[in-house]
């Protein structure tokens, strides 16, 4: 491509002052001449050439000789091609697909603790010998699994003689082999307690499963006999884990010598080792006669330690089996 110097902006100019010499070829201010000095410019032009009979046809839009449409030419071009592609369509996966329903409520299989929790609701048994259960709780298991009720002298003479005494039934079940166990208790929340060598009291009703590795017996409260039955809880202590139920989230009550902590025996979960209980009974003759107030039965536990209580009352019958 070639460019005039002398054209700046649209003008002519002096080549020797710089002044606008128009179309004069001297400047009428130095009196220099006017030349016309070209320059071989590389690159694209800009000037319109006809695509027809490649005539040069300026800033024309058609061809002054043979009246075609005209088009800048570029040089050196190198020609673009854009490659397409055709979309696939979409599909909008609903959250309620079964794929969404398998998705959410797989099996996770994490963690290797003896004992794990699926979900709140649902305990998860990595069985490789023996645990204990409460006997019913098993909702499913994979593997070589062997479940037996245990017999009434299992256990020794003292587990034994305190079943006869209580007139409960066996609540309670082996499980062994290999595989995993899934265990739940009426929809009641789960939770897991490594005992680390501690002693634990449990109201027989909310133990879903130990170890076999955990000591356990069989107590009556002290001052218990009034009510029908007594009032019977599980000891668990020694190494090893353990799941107790409640209904909805529990909540946890310190004990210190200043400030005991009385609950109601069918809200009562669990309590530590090192308390003093005292079972006593309030019953006036209004009482008897249907209108009392307040809660009949209560609990004092006294010393130093925790109580484990649940936002709901079982049923009063049910207290303490095992």
């Amino acid at each position: 491509m070639r460019i005039d110097q002398n054209f700046v902006g649209g003008k002519m100019i002096c080549s020797g002052c710089g002044e606008e010499v128009g179309e004069a070829k001297f400047c009428p201010n130095c009196g220099e001449k006017v030349e016309i000095v070209e320059e071989e410019v590389e690159g694209i032009s800009t000037q319109k050439y006809c695509p027809d009979c490649n005539v040069e046809v300026g800033e024309a839009s058609y061809c002054p000789d043979c009246g075609g449409l005209t088009e800048p030419i570029q040089e050196d071009e190198e020609e673009v091609y854009e490659e397409t592609y055709e979309e696939e369509p979409s599909y909008t996966t609903s959250k309620y697909s079964i794929q969404q329903f398998l998705d959410k409520t797989a099996e996770k299989m994490v963690g290797n603790e003896v004992f794990e929790l699926e979900n709140d609701y649902l305990l998860d048994i990595n069985l490789n010998g023996k645990v204990w259960a409460k006997l019913g709780s098993m909702v499913a298991y994979t593997g070589d699994v062997r479940f037996k009720k245990q017999s009434s002298l299992e256990g020794g003479i003292s587990k034994f003689v305190m079943k006869k005494v209580s007139g409960e039934s066996a609540k309670l079940m082996s499980v062994k082999g290999q595989g995993h166990v899934y265990l739940a208790d009426g929809g009641k929340r789960i939770t897991i307690l490594n005992m680390e060598g501690n002693r634990l009291y449990v109201n027989g009703n909310d133990i879903l499963a130990f170890e076999e590795t955990i000591d356990w017996d069989i107590k009556m409260m002290s001052g218990a006999g009034a009510m029908q039955g007594g009032l019977f809880n599980i000891r668990l202590e020694g190494y090893g884990m353990i799941a107790i139920t409640t209904h909805y989230i529990p909540i946890t009550l310190a004990v210190t010598p200043d400030r005991p902590v009385f609950t109601d025996p069918n809200a009562t979960v669990a309590w530590s080792d090192g308390l003093s209980i005292d079972y006593k009974s309030d019953v006036n003759l209004g009482t008897l006669l249907g209108r009392g107030s307040g809660e009949t039965f209560q609990m004092a536990f006294r010393g130093s330690g925790f109580v484990i209580i649940q936002p709901y009352e079982e049923i009063a019958g049910s207290f303490g089996q095992i």
